[in-house]
């Protein structure tokens, strides 16, 4: 049987320190049926440039202004023509080149919709601060403040057009609003893969500024509500705990 085509989308912006590892993470991977998509905002900086030193190895390229990274996503995943799609952010990297190896072989089973794994929290040098180990899925985690790391999220592609792309209304949670959206609401079977899969810098669009945390809560209890949580202003209390675990 065939591998399974793997669509894989990076979102950039004035990325230019952190790009190059990003692409170089993607071009390591042994996984030979791979299709990468670079969807840019419009870089005023040196992006562009050290992107185009890898033209070769990148299926498709776009540069045009956007509405943000789920939006630049959502346009790398309706030009996507693998069986299955995720996302690498241009400021993380792949923790070893056998990640995509892994991914393919679970997808291997046509009744496997959507899969999850591991990731490091890492500083500019890649010092490891925070360690996000989660676990295999049942129903009702959502509620608990359970969520898996957006950075490993892959899914059948067939998902996007039946339930919807990455919604803007949800701004710093999209990524949570689709993934609840996905495996709590529409109940699609996910499988947790035990690895380390993304090392992703710390610095995330709703972690920079006590305003922007707010901001995001609010957002994130939109999701909540949205997606049936049966207690969302107690589940909005322990989804930040659950990151204090991660630490210790």
């Amino acid at each position: 049987m065939a591998d399974i085509k793997i669509s894989l989308i990076t979102a950039t912006y004035n990325a230019e320190r952190t790009i190059k590892r990003c692409i170089e993470s993607v071009i390591a991977q042994k996984y030979k049926n791979l299709e990468y998509i670079i969807i840019d905002g419009g870089s005023t900086d040196s992006t562009l440039h050290i992107i185009n030193q890898y033209r070769d190895k990148i299926n498709i390229l776009v540069s045009e202004p956007d509405h943000g990274v789920y939006d630049a996503m959502n346009k790398g995943i309706r030009l996507a023509t693998g069986n299955v799609a995720g996302t690498l952010n241009a400021d993380d990297y792949f923790a070893s080149n056998d990640i995509l190896v892994a991914v393919g072989a679970v997808f291997a089973n046509p009744e496997v919709k959507i899969l999850y794994g591991n990731l490091d929290y890492i500083k500019s040098d890649s010092t490891i601060t925070r360690k996000w180990r989660t676990k295999a899925y049942n129903r009702g985690m959502f509620n608990w403040g359970w969520m898996p790391p957006h950075p490993t999220f892959y899914c059948r592609t067939e998902l996007f057009e039946r339930y919807g792309y990455y919604s803007l209304d949800y701004g710093t949670a999209a990524d949570y609003e689709l993934m609840m959206r996905f495996m709590h609401f529409e109940k699609i079977k996910a499988i947790y893969l035990d690895k380390v899969m993304v090392k992703m810098q710390r610095g995330g669009l709703s972690n920079n500024r006590p305003g922007s945390r707010i901001k995001a809560w609010k957002f994130d209890l939109k999701a909540m509500r949205k997606n049936g949580i049966f207690l969302p202003f107690f589940t909005l209390i322990l989804k930040p705990m659950r990151k204090v675990l991660q630490y210790l």
